[in-house]
């Protein structure tokens, strides 16, 4: 199919971005890599009367860190944060994700801006977002706003972005010392959305764990975490058994979707494995260890 007709506009910057959607929001659809824009519009599931490119305005493709943070510009290309150093070094989990979405030739056109404020359940990126408790930036004709991710994914690709805002960026906290992440997910075939897929990333101190997160793809009609899982393994020493039991208290707080591809019972039951896979190697990690996907 063909899209319905549209105008094309190309913002030189954000500010110029953000007087373009104070003329009709509601009417203008952003785009970024176009990687689910574009088949939505062909299937005429979005029918935008006007499309604007924001992939050209320099100060929205930056990498910068300062503060104890790392910024990413909404159109930035996954495939750039991949092999950005800084990403790598500050950010490790959300560099171990992006190797996870799609096909490298999805990432050189996706961008991280794009994934999140698409808000697809089962998409890396935000759920790394929502994990880290990274905060969105969003902006429009008035200004700039910053809203956490835990507020940020209301649910089914839908967000806290009001009809004039544009995301231009996310702000992820920088990973101290003692702290450790892992990336983990079941898909049926490589590239595709996965079934279910699990962030951790811990805090050690003296030994025990500090503090955890835990964020799952794929069970739900949003990320979610499972602050009960989370809380139950506050202050513990970090041993199989206690990743078991918080394993469990994740399954108790998913009800995944059933569909076609797998049931809500299976999905459960996968993500409790990837749960204590996760934390094994988030805490292998956080001990300055590094060991290898296969021997999860």
């Amino acid at each position: 199919m063909k899209p319905a007709p549209f105008t094309y506009e190309r913002a030189d910057s954000a500010a110029d971005a953000a007087a373009r959607l104070a003329e009709d929001g509601d009417a203008v659809a952003v785009l970024g890599g176009g990687q689910s824009l574009v088949p939505m519009m062909n299937l005429r599931l979005a029918t935008p009367s006007r499309l604007l490119d924001i992939t050209r305005a320099p100060d929205l493709a930056r990498i910068e860190r300062s503060n104890g943070h790392l910024e990413i510009g909404a159109a930035v290309r996954q495939a750039q944060a991949e092999d950005s150093p800084l990403v790598a070094g500050a950010v490790p989990l959300l560099h171990e994700a992006l190797a996870d979405v799609a096909h490298r030739e999805i990432r050189n056109a996706g961008t991280i801006g794009g994934s999140v404020a698409h808000a697809e359940a089962a998409a890396e990126i935000p759920t790394v977002a929502l994990t880290l408790d990274a905060e969105i930036l969003a902006r429009n004709a008035r200004g700039t706003r910053t809203i956490a991710a835990r507020d940020f994914f209301l649910s089914y690709l839908t967000t806290a972005l009001e009809p004039d805002e544009l995301l231009v960026g996310l702000r992820f906290p920088v990973a101290g010392p003692g702290s450790g992440g892992a990336f983990v997910e079941l898909a049926a075939r490589k590239g595709d959305y996965a079934l279910v897929g699990v962030a951790a990333h811990v805090v050690l101190a003296g030994g025990r764990i500090e503090r955890a997160a835990l964020g799952y793809l794929g069970a739900g009609g949003t990320p979610l975490r499972a602050p009960a899982a989370e809380a139950a393994l506050a202050g513990v020493t970090p041993t199989a058994e206690a990743f078991a039991s918080a394993a469990a208290q994740a399954q108790d707080e998913l009800s995944p979707p059933d569909d076609i591809h797998a049931s809500s019972a299976y999905r459960r039951r996968v993500a409790g494995v990837l749960t204590r896979r996760a934390l094994a190697v988030a805490v292998a990690r956080a001990r300055g260890e590094d060991p290898a996907k296969e021997e999860m």
